[in-house]
């Protein structure tokens, strides 16, 4: 049974991803985030003021609506912002999703382990975590936080048996080396909940939004990958 005094603040919706885990996705997108990451593609989901607010069997009501379309593989997947930071709303959300034979996918950075936080894993089919990068100094550089965190989140995950997919955005002029593919790949082995591994392009197409938002994009001279470049690097994961 749900609390109807649960409130959670949702930043967008949309309806049918098909990048966001398994299948075809229900995607909610939460208001507020702890990091500030040098890529982020959505500075609007930073504050934790705003968005609109629901309840969990609102959202729930929505994913109904669109189940006939998730077939064997889809489902909800919640995303941000950081989710995590609203760890209630989305368990009792997924708990209604489960209930109702809809898989549920977590994306996240995986910066905060408490006990809520782990409620909610226990009503989580697959995590989507985000490496954001291989090493402590480029986190703390670049992210707000230290690599101990997803690693302890991941860590976890591994002793509860939850199915990960690991994610990291490659740029070029700081990650976009072999060096750091067999440090990922080497974190993937070392965790056997790992089945899947997602390279993701830095994009700025989020420049826009700073603009508009009055705020610099510490990322904005930096270059995107080539479609040579992320192929070059897919098949040295491969072969590592």
């Amino acid at each position: 049974m749900t609390d109807r005094n649960v409130i959670g603040h949702v930043h967008s919706l949309q309806s049918l991803g098909a990048s966001d885990g398994p299948g075809v996705r229900f995607v909610v997108f939460m208001q507020g985030c702890p990091l500030r990451c040098g890529c982020c593609h959505n500075p609007d989901t930073w504050s934790r003021e705003g968005g609109k607010e629901y309840t969990p069997r609102e959202i729930f009501e929505k994913v109904l609506r669109y189940r006939e379309y998730f077939g064997t593989e889809g489902g909800i997947t919640v995303s941000g912002g950081e989710p995590l930071l609203q760890p209630v709303f989305v368990r009792e959300l997924f708990a209604l999703c489960r209930g109702a034979g809809i898989h549920t996918c977590l994306d996240t950075s995986g910066c905060i382990l408490d006990d809520e936080v782990k409620a909610l894993l226990e009503e989580t089919d697959r995590v989507l975590l985000d490496i954001k990068y291989t090493n402590d100094a480029h986190y703390r550089e670049y992210v707000g936080c230290g690599i101990g965190e997803p690693l302890a989140f991941l860590s976890y995950l591994t002793q509860k048996g939850i199915p990960v997919t690991l994610r990291q955005v490659i740029i070029p002029a700081i990650n976009g080396n072999g060096e750091n593919i067999g440090a990922l790949k080497n974190i993937a082995d070392a965790h056997s909940v790992v089945d899947k591994i997602e390279l993701l392009p830095f994009r700025k197409l989020c420049q826009v939004k700073y603009d508009q938002m009055g705020i610099v994009f510490r990322f904005g001279e930096f270059l995107e990958p080539t479609a040579e470049k992320m192929a070059q690097l897919e098949r040295l994961l491969e072969r590592k």
